[in-house]
């Protein structure tokens, strides 16, 4: 609204009239057009003001839509990496299977081979170790909270 000495209208100044005859001078709310001189119609006006609400929900869909992206991609890598530890838990247990197995082929070749007297032997221990754990979970009771 200030004007220079030579009587011309800044270019601001537009935008400023065009605020204060409510809106902006292009793609705006606003109802003033400086361009052709005066007050839009009413539909360009409603125009606008459709245009500018389309264009404000393109918007928070575009950011809704990377969001989105964002967490698929999070996704993504949660399931690559918990994957990969499912791969490694299978080859752990594999691994585990495949040293069961050699021990109770041991035993059985043992139990074979030595008859009975490593049979007494491998009961005994047996025997043993429940009674020694009998003991430690008794102890363990009696000595306190």
């Amino acid at each position: 609204m200030h004007k220079r000495r030579n009587g011309n209208v800044k270019k601001n100044d537009n935008d400023n009239q065009g605020a204060m005859y409510g809106g902006s001078t292009r793609g705006g709310r606003g109802g003033y057009d400086p361009e052709r001189g005066g007050r839009m119609s009413a539909t360009e006006t409603n125009q606008n003001i459709l245009e500018q609400q389309n264009n404000d929900r393109i918007s928070e869909l575009s950011d809704q839509v990377a969001r989105l992206k964002g967490l698929t991609i999070d996704i993504g890598n949660e399931v690559r990496e918990q994957n990969s530890l499912l791969d490694d838990m299978g080859d752990g247990f594999n691994s585990t299977r495949d040293l069961l197995a050699g021990s109770l082929r041991r035993i059985g070749n043992m139990l074979e081979q030595g008859g009975s007297k490593h049979m007494c032997y491998m009961v005994s221990f047996i025997v043993f170790v429940m009674f020694f754990l009998y003991w430690v979970m008794s102890y363990k009771g009696q000595s306190g909270v």
